[in-house]
C-alpha cells in the first residue's frame, strides 16, 4: 500500500508555471487586442500598438518553452522521489 505523503511543489517549478501562465496569458489578450483594434481601425504604427502586435510572436513561443521546461523539470524531481521510495534502506540486525 503506497504512503499518502502530501504533494509538495518546489519554488522553481511553482515561479515557472506562473511565469509559463502570464506570458501565454498576455499573448492571448494582445491577439485579442490586435484583433479588436483590427476592427476599430487602429493605427498600428504609433504608440503602444507595435509592441502590443509583436507580443504574441515573442510571448507564445517563450511560454511553450517554458512549458516544455517546467514538464521536464517536474518529471525529474518526481523520478527522484519515486526512485528514493523504492529503495529501502537494509535492516540491521
Amino acid at each position: 500500500m503506497a504512503k499518502d505523503s502530501p504533494v509538495t511543489i518546489h519554488r522553481n517549478e511553482r515561479i515557472l508555471a506562473y511565469m509559463t501562465v502570464t506570458i501565454i496569458g498576455l499573448s492571448i489578450i494582445a491577439i485579442f487586442a490586435v484583433l479588436f483594434g483590427g476592427l476599430a481601425q487602429a493605427d498600428f504604427t504609433s504608440g503602444i500598438w507595435p509592441m502590443v502586435a509583436v507580443l504574441p510572436i515573442v510571448g507564445l513561443p517563450i511560454g511553450l518553452v517554458f512549458m516544455i521546461v517546467l514538464l521536464i523539470v517536474s518529471g525529474r524531481r518526481r523520478a527522484r522521489e519515486a526512485a528514493a521510495a523504492v529503495a529501502v534502506p537494509a535492516k540491521k540486525k
